[in-house]
């Protein structure tokens, strides 16, 4: 190699020796006499000292050189002098003086810097993600990603998993989203699809007799996109044969409690995860993901308020709405102002308003004053388990607008006030989904996760009288208020499966088109199995501490899923389209 030591490699030990170091040019620093070069490499930084009295040739070329040059050093490692250790370095101890400097390559001026973090614009990163990328963070968010995956791969290997790669080029099938589809050139007018999952083919692997199959897994989906949410994103895929839903969690449980600290010690997990169902997750905390790492449950007040003269409250009731509220400890000295911000993101959320209960100075201060009485107060007080000094948030709505206010209002109150360990990973499950779910507007059943997913086998004689009761062996695993993984029982039997494709109005001919395959392996002996599926993207994010999954892929899209990069996406020839039998046909506007 061109090297003979990384950037972070030299310590106190090597002083004396000759080295050879190679890398970009952190920061060039001239004091006249001397000049300094800071080198970097994927490895860290090593100080570099140009004086001319040890080597003219070195100094001269060391005057040249600007930030992000590309450099070769030869020289001797020798020890700061005193007082002019770096602490922040590992190498903050030594330094090297340079007998001769070699510019392999030169560089522009960057289009922002390299050597410090600092605000740039996403898009100005994002199309020169290589520069962003030798970035410090960025290279540490990358690493730790590496490290994730290799700790995974490993783990399951010595338990007996075998992993194995499925086909990108797929046939279009339901999972919950678009797929983008790719043209056939020799079979013009025919399609493949680009996997959501590899679902169907981790479930023919089991009926293959695999038994413990994994895959770090690209998948597609062609959806909106948000902090979380890639067009294409990377998932371990698990899937096991013999196995019911307690050892489907044990092992990821396992996994990840090990994962945590080894690839980040500093990092703290709250085992055995706790387990919430889903209709439980949903009442305590409004949502199916809640963040666990600070407390303010939901509260339900409709029985005091049911026969209230505040009309908000008692038609909200009558009306077979709720009326929930949380407690925010400390928040009863909230301005107007900061009451108001609270009111619009409640309404932001699907709620016709907010009302609040202030405890003061041994007094309560809220416009339900005019309207309850003394007594539901204080009963509405002693059920919140409020405390003087605390605000109370109240929302009075249908059931789904009251959750999604009161989540969102949750979660912005807790980060007003600091309540998330951000070194805490509080994992849970969350247990017992509906297995379908009603689509109002289409006037039909849904699948709540996919259509593959197994019903209770209690549940099982449901399906013919009464399916919005059917509850399913589904599963996700909730970590600090993000879904971090999905999994599922999956359905074995083909008479079963051929059942719940009834429900959802899929005909004898949609079936045959697009899952004959998988039930006819199904008539072969498929034994029963399940499985998961964590997001390595949003688990790096986590373990990262940053805000988005954008931060944890080395080449993402934006939220327009554009590729600013490499331009895409972007036209193709005339001759591609006649190759692939396609005409375009754009809408104007």
């Amino acid at each position: 190699m061109l090297k003979t030591h990384t950037c972070g490699e030299l310590r106190v030990k090597h002083v004396g020796q000759e080295v050879t170091l190679a890398g970009w040019v952190n920061r060039r620093r001239d004091h006249g006499k001397l000049i300094f070069i800071d080198i970097r490499d994927r490895d860290g930084i090593t100080q570099i000292v140009c004086n001319p009295e040890a080597s003219m040739e070195a100094y001269e070329v060391a005057s040249k050189v600007r930030s992000e040059y590309v450099l070769r050093v030869k020289g001797k490692v020798r020890r700061r002098p005193e007082g002019s250790d770096n602490p922040n370095l590992p190498t903050g101890k030594i330094e090297v003086v340079a007998d001769s400097i070699e510019i392999l390559n030169r560089s522009e001026t960057p289009p922002f810097r390299i050597d410090r973090e600092e605000e740039v614009d996403e898009s100005l990163r994002f199309k020169y993600r290589y520069l962003d990328l030798r970035r410090r963070r960025m290279q540490r968010n990358i690493i730790l990603r590496h490290k994730v995956v290799k700790f995974i791969r490993d783990w399951l290997d010595e338990r007996g998993f075998i992993e194995i790669e499925t086909p990108i080029l797929i046939k279009s099938t339901p999972e919950g989203a678009r797929d983008y589809v790719v043209p056939s050139r020799v079979h013009p007018g025919k399609f493949y699809a680009l996997p959501q999952s590899p679902q169907q083919l981790k479930q023919l692997l089991m009926v293959a007799g695999f038994e413990k199959y994994f895959q770090i897994a690209r998948c597609f989906r062609d959806e909106d996109l948000r902090a979380d949410r890639q067009p294409e994103h990377t998932q371990l895929d698990i899937e096991m044969a013999f196995v019911k839903q307690d050892d489907v969690l044990n092992v990821i449980e396992e996994l990840f409690t090990e994962l945590v600290p080894a690839v980040t010690p500093q990092k703290r997990v709250i085992s055995p995860f706790p387990r919430l169902t889903y209709q439980e997750a949903l009442s305590r905390y409004g949502t199916d993901k809640p963040d666990l790492r600070y407390g303010m449950e939901l509260f339900d007040i409709s029985d005091i308020v049911a026969n209230s003269d505040f009309e908000a409250f008692s038609k909200s009731v009558a009306e077979g709405g709720q009326v929930k509220g949380i407690c925010a400890p400390g928040c009863g000295s909230f301005s107007s102002g900061q009451i108001e911000e609270l009111k619009e993101l409640a309404k932001s959320k699907g709620a016709k308003g907010m009302v609040t209960i202030a405890l003061r100075e041994g007094r309560v201060k809220s416009l339900l004053s005019k309207f309850l009485s003394e007594g539901e107060l204080v009963a509405i007080v002693e059920r919140m388990e409020a405390n003087p000094g605390d605000l109370i948030c109240i929302v009075a709505d249908k059931p789904k607008a009251v959750a999604g206010a009161l989540d969102a209002l949750r979660r912005e109150i807790a980060r007003r006030l600091g309540l998330a360990d951000p070194d805490l990973l509080a994992f849970t499950w969350v247990v017992d989904f509906p297995l379908f779910k009603w689509d109002e507007d289409a006037g039909r059943w849904e699948a709540e996760h996919h259509p593959f997913t197994m019903p209770k086998e209690e549940h099982i004689p449901l399906l013919e009288t009464d399916p919005g009761s059917v509850l399913a062996n589904c599963y996700d695993l909730v970590c600090n208020g993000y879904e971090l993984a999905s999994g599922s029982i999956r359905i074995h039997r083909p008479e079963l499966q051929q059942k719940v494709f009834e429900i959802l109005g899929y005909t004898p001919e949609d079936v045959r088109a697009r899952f004959g395959h998988l039930l006819e392996a199904f008539k072969y002996g498929a034994p029963p199995h399940g499985g998961i599926a964590p997001g390595i993207d949003r688990l790096v994010m986590l373990l990262a501490d940053e805000p988005n999954i954008r931060e944890v892929i080395a080449f993402p899209k934006t939220q327009q899923a554009a590729d600013l990069t490499f331009g895409s996406p972007s036209p193709i020839s005339e001759e591609q389209l006649k190759e692939l039998h396609i005409k375009l046909a754009l809408e104007e506007g």
